[in-house]
């Protein structure tokens, strides 16, 4: 056999040889992360979620993922062991430190508009109560009453010219198309 024909198995056992080797290194660095895990560290979780590592045990994690709420990981679900600084930045929403002065994109719209004090009405504007209303206040709102009532005042003044129009022409057809009309709004006569 000559050379030529062994070369392209040579060449895909080396490939497969390579790309062995570099999984394994990254699952010893993975490993070794997991192990240098201490309690009060902040980690990422393969899924995204960040928490504080409370106990360690040989293959599982104690998380805190909020204050007082501890959920029990498998060690290999642990993504990422996160510098105490990056960890605090993500959490408490630090400003990350940059040597460059880059713009500030300001997160709510009262400080484009130089308004230094919220107001009691821009700060309930933002929360829905979705509770019963209060003894002293009526079922409807008002804005939906207002509207019920004008639509109420039209339909009576359609009727009261309906009815006009047929008391002057004095045909009973135009008294028919009055009562058929009414009947269609919804009149007492409908029943």
């Amino acid at each position: 056999m000559s050379i030529m024909t062994l070369l392209p198995f040579i060449v895909l056992i080396g490939a497969m040889f390579l790309m062995t080797r570099s999984a394994k290194k990254k699952q010893q660095a993975a490993q070794q992360m997991r192990n240098e895990m201490q309690p009060g560290t902040g980690v990422r979780t393969i899924g995204g979620m960040y928490a504080t590592v409370k106990e360690i045990h040989e293959e599982t994690v104690l998380l805190e993922v909020a204050p007082g709420v501890h959920a029990l990981y498998a060690k290999n679900s642990i993504g990422a062991v996160l510098a105490d600084e990056e960890y605090n930045r993500i959490l408490d929403g630090a400003d990350p430190i940059t040597g460059e002065d880059n713009p500030v994109v300001p997160d709510d719209v009262s400080s484009l508009t130089g308004a230094d004090e919220a107001t009691d009405k821009g700060d309930k504007a933002g929360k829905i109560d979705l509770g019963k209303a209060e003894a002293g206040d009526e079922a409807e709102p008002a804005a939906d009453k207002a509207e019920a009532d004008k639509a109420a005042e039209a339909a009576e003044a359609d009727k009261a010219d309906k009815a006009d129009k047929a008391d002057k022409a004095d045909e009973p057809a135009a008294k028919d198309d009055a009562a058929k009309d009414d009947k269609k709004a919804g009149g007492a006569d409908a029943k």
